[in-house]
């Protein structure tokens, strides 16, 4: 699984990014240090380093496959990730993913850890919202967890900035975490991430993937035209169900944001501590 770019407020001056509006940058070759090839795509390899012995993962880029397109998109993942405070080498995430802890692994989370995860997702998404960027992929394959167990918003490839959020194709994403004015080529904002969080806390409480008996496209067109959701275990927390239910309301406006989500997951963590 590639290990992408992850959000981490203390990079920009880790890496002494110039912080007086300059978008030019570089690092220290003589720092980085190449490791093992992790995973090789169509476009590039991934490598574990190391930079000024911090563990990253390291994209290179294949130049014979690289045409404007990929420049353009490779300039924008390096925008965002520069504008969130991340790595652009990206920290090397040792736990792998959130998918392959449910789903590989049979990993389950049990309500405190779970509110935890919750609350780490929700914090990244609302720091990615405050600085007008949409992830617009967030599934529990871009859930990476570090080695202190905290799990961390990533793969940056289809984030867009909000300024530049037109009408957006339904090609971008995956239909199972997708909302409905996504699918539906809608104009669409910052709330269509807030519907894909409701179902990845679907699959934290479940372990299961979203209407796993549907293909993704039966998933789809049941999300908008007959309004489908997953089932809702009933041992589920009471303000858990009903936060949840908010957040994948058809109708965006009925959806809360993530400062307002992550204030009530405080809340029921609270609940559940005491």
């Amino acid at each position: 699984m590639e290990h992408s770019p992850v959000i981490e407020e203390s990079a920009l001056k880790a890496l002494q990014i110039p912080t007086d509006g300059t978008d030019v940058w570089e690092i220290d070759v003589k720092q980085l240090k190449f490791g093992d090839k992790v995973a090789s795509g169509t476009y590039g390899d991934l490598y574990r380093g190391s930079y000024c012995s911090q563990d990253v993962a390291i994209k290179v880029l294949k130049p014979e496959r690289i045409n404007k397109e990929m420049q353009r998109e490779f300039a924008q993942e390096v925008y965002i990730m520069s504008s969130c405070g991340a790595f652009l080498l990206s920290e090397f995430m040792t736990g792998g993913s959130v998918y392959d802890f449910l789903h590989k692994q049979r990993g389950v989370f049990k309500l405190p850890a779970l509110l935890r995860v919750a609350i780490d997702i929700s914090k990244g998404m609302n720091y990615m919202h405050q600085n007008n960027i949409i992830h617009r992929d967030l599934k529990t394959a871009n859930l990476l967890i570090d080695e202190h167990e905290v799990v961390k918003v990533a793969d940056f490839g289809v984030a867009r900035v909000k300024s530049q959020s037109g009408v957006m194709t339904a090609e971008t994403g995956t239909y199972r975490w997708m909302a409905p004015e996504v699918i539906e080529h809608k104009p669409y904002d910052h709330k269509a991430d807030v519907f894909s969080f409701a179902i990845v806390l679907w699959e934290l409480l479940t372990g299961k993937v979203p209407y796993e008996y549907l293909t993704p496209l039966q998933a789809a067109v049941g999300v908008v035209q007959k309004g489908l959701r997953p089932t809702i275990p009933k041992s589920t927390h009471p303000k858990l169900k009903e936060l949840l239910e908010r957040c994948w309301q058809q109708d965006p406006s009925e959806r809360p944001d993530f400062s307002e989500i992550l204030e009530n997951l405080r809340h029921i963590a609270k609940e559940v501590h005491h």
